[in-house]
């Protein structure tokens, strides 16, 4: 009697702690069921939802619903492996909304997608013939978007990839141009090469200068940072006499333009050249920059209505630019006064300069009437 009773009351036990159990997951259901509406509900009304789901990056109800079937599960471990993925989805969308120009946010609410690409347009060189003041120019334009610093991808750092490289790119939409300055491009031997391996169709922009003028303003570059620095005509000159050219000094070795460009037009055309006189681009910015926007097949927009001429700085200046909205100029370091070079010297280095820049002319088409 005692064992049936026993039996009785185990049986008893045992259907009360199914229906405890049961009970338990019921409630854990309803419960977690009930917040992740609620979340839903909040989350709908709010007005991230419609520019998360217009940038493509946020998925909808509908994609989750399919993607993560068990989405709203039977357990409480369950539960919170689903919030982790909901997290998780949340703090990549922020990320991706927080990066790019702010100006851009529009944009992805009208179903464009800024992003990063490798440039399609390089300014290679040279340097100290006016590539700073070209990319301010230019990038007046507004299909012009262009990395704000040199980023010295082809001379410097090739070995990190091209992946690295484009994080450095602004973020563009289609039909824009990105853009890149290095001047040191245009005098290493490997760049050629690598530009080509990355787009055989880059467009190439090269500033030039009368290259006596060049090196002495690349000196007084340099010895703005170094003062102790010899005079130009010490470095320029082997011996302490004009008759021998230092051609082994970088100011002096730059300025022998025809010997690099024959480099590029081993991999590149003359057509994807394009030869900016940077004389010229001091003295009438409009048209350097007009015959730039018609190389890149953009529109005329940048115009003389752009630019003013600061007659203390002796160069020109912006009315606006994409940064900022009042006259400025491009920096103290623009217009710098060179030092006073013995004329003797100057004659010299113009004479050694003439063969070269003549075979030069020769090959861009171009006399730029250096004396």
């Amino acid at each position: 009697m005692f064992i049936n009773w026993f039996n009785n009351l185990s049986h008893r036990t045992l259907a009360i702690t199914i229906l405890i159990c049961i009970s338990l997951i019921y409630v854990s259901y309803t419960f977690n069921s009930c917040l992740l509406t609620s979340i839903n509900r909040t989350f709908q009304k709010s007005p991230l939802r419609n520019f998360l789901l217009s940038s493509n990056v946020l998925p909808s109800t509908e994609q989750l619903t399919t993607s993560v079937p068990n989405l709203i599960v039977n357990n409480t471990s369950q539960i919170h492996i689903s919030l982790s993925l909901l997290r998780k989805t949340l703090n990549t969308t922020t990320t991706y909304v927080s990066d790019g120009a702010p100006k851009y946010r529009l944009l992805r609410q009208q179903g464009l997608r800024p992003s990063r690409h490798l440039p399609d347009t390089l300014i290679i060189g040279v340097k100290k013939s006016g590539t700073r003041a070209l990319l301010e120019f230019i990038r007046l334009h507004p299909d012009v978007r262009a990395a704000g610093c040199e980023v010295h991808f082809f001379d410097r750092h090739y070995q990190r990839g091209f992946n690295w490289y484009r994080r450095y790119m602004p973020y563009t939409i289609e039909g824009q141009i990105t853009m890149e300055k290095t001047p040191s491009y245009f005098v290493t031997k490997e760049v050629p090469h690598r530009v080509h391996h990355m787009n055989p169709k880059t467009k190439l922009l090269v500033v030039v200068r009368d290259p006596v003028t060049r090196a002495i303003s690349d000196y007084t570059q340099a010895a703005s940072k170094k003062s102790d620095m010899k005079r130009f005509e010490d470095l320029a000159f082997v011996n302490g006499t004009y008759s021998v050219v230092d051609t082994t000094w970088g100011p002096v070795k730059i300025g022998v333009y025809a010997r690099y460009l024959e480099k590029w037009l081993q991999f590149f055309p003359l057509t994807q050249l394009l030869f900016i006189s940077g004389e010229r681009l001091i003295t009438d910015p409009a048209y350097e920059i007009g015959r730039v926007q018609d190389f890149l097949g953009l529109k005329r927009i940048v115009t003389e209505k752009h630019f003013y001429f600061n007659a203390t700085k002796g160069f020109p200046c912006l009315l606006k630019s994409e940064a900022r909205s009042t006259p400025h100029c491009l920096g103290k370091t623009k217009g710098r006064n060179h030092p006073h070079i013995d004329a003797a010297a100057i004659e010299r280095l113009r004479e050694f300069y003439r063969p070269f820049n003549n075979k030069f002319y020769q090959m861009t088409g171009i006399n730029f009437a250096w004396p």
